[in-house]
């Protein structure tokens, strides 16, 4: 599988900002959202390849957009990689429930999106 279509998912401007950066030389169309909801909608009309998305967003947060988005059989084949400033033991584990398939600890280094997203490749 390639990498052709990204969706990233984050409701700070900032952060949302450094993930376009971190994928930019990928080669990929990129999609950005703010909210969970759009994650949502995006995932089911766009059908990317991989989504990058923060957990803690206001409306549907992070889990419960994966947990949509994992449990629609349109969608379910898409991987959802978690990026977040959570990182307890607990917060992976709730992940992993959701149907994250990895969770990367903001602050976040570029070679640490790539190589995610090129596991996917």
């Amino acid at each position: 599988m390639s990498i052709n279509k990204i969706l990233l998912v984050d409701d700070t401007p900032v952060h949302l900002d450094a993930l376009k950066a971190a994928v930019a030389d990928i080669g990929a169309k990129v999609t950005a959202v703010t909210t969970g909801e759009e994650a949502v909608s995006k995932a089911k009309s766009e059908k990317p390849d991989i989504i990058l998305m923060d957990i803690v967003m206001d409306g549907l947060d992070g889990y419960g957009a994966c947990r949509e988005i994992v449990q629609d059989e349109e969608t379910k084949d898409i991987p959802v990689i978690f990026v977040s400033t959570k990182n307890q033991r607990a917060d992976r584990m709730w992940a992993e429930k959701q149907g994250a398939r990895n969770m990367i600890t903001k602050p976040f280094t570029k070679e640490q999106i790539v190589e995610e997203i090129n596991k996917y490749k």
